[in-house]
């Protein structure tokens, strides 16, 4: 026997390995927005993690504006000279709460919805991904 017809025989023949579920039946695949209109388990689950992303970022932008909104009369209690300053015949007490509080409040408010928007195209990028 040559010696090419020997190796070819002691090398042991490739076997093919599959699952016994290679057969089974698949469950077809929702979508995820089908399961969000249904209001599956699954749906409540993608709704409850957006509700939640919401509402983070409303805690977090009323915390800070709460904090402004708060801050502000802690500061003049604990610096009384500022109480006493005046920009152009207005108290700072009161300047600072006419063209500060209104504009810090429509910068927070545009800033909320500007992330609010993002958060909902997040969510539904990873709701079509599905």
């Amino acid at each position: 026997m040559s010696p090419e017809r020997r190796v070819q025989r002691e090398t042991p023949r490739r076997v093919a390995v599959t699952s016994p579920r290679t057969a089974a039946a698949r469950r077809p695949r929702y979508p995820a927005t089908r399961e969000i209109d249904e209001q599956t388990r699954l749906g409540e689950v993608y709704m409850r993690s957006l509700l939640r992303t919401q509402f983070r970022l409303a805690l977090f932008v009323c915390t800070v504006l709460a904090c402004v909104v708060g801050g502000l009369p802690l500061l003049f209690l604990l610096i009384p000279e500022l109480r006493e300053v005046h920009l152009l015949g207005i108290p700072l007490p009161w300047a600072v709460l006419a063209g500060l509080i209104y504009p810090a409040f429509v910068i927070g408010a545009w800033l909320y919805v500007r992330q609010a928007e993002r958060n909902e195209r997040h969510f539904a990028e990873l709701v079509e991904r599905r």
